[in-house]
């Protein structure tokens, strides 16, 4: 596993990074570590993904009326 050494890095931005790091509950160098992980590997969600791909196409209309006829309830037998 790497090593990476950080400096000058200013004394607020570490007493903010430990203050987040406590929040999360986590040691100061895991949260570091979980925000670069996050930084070079995004966690896109679905509709993200989706709405990226309608983007790259020039974008899509979608006819989203909603239907407002009442639910029939379940019959159980």
């Amino acid at each position: 596993m790497s090593a990476v050494t950080v400096r000058n890095l200013p004394e607020k931005t570490h007493r903010a990074l430990k203050l987040r790091a406590a929040r999360h509950g986590r040691s100061t160098e895991a949260e570091i570590r979980l925000i670069l992980e996050q930084a070079v590997h995004p966690n896109i969600g679905i509709g993200s993904a989706i709405a990226a791909i309608g983007n790259s196409i020039g974008g899509v209309e979608l006819d989203l009326r909603r239907d407002n006829t009442p639910v029939k309830p379940a019959e159980l037998e």
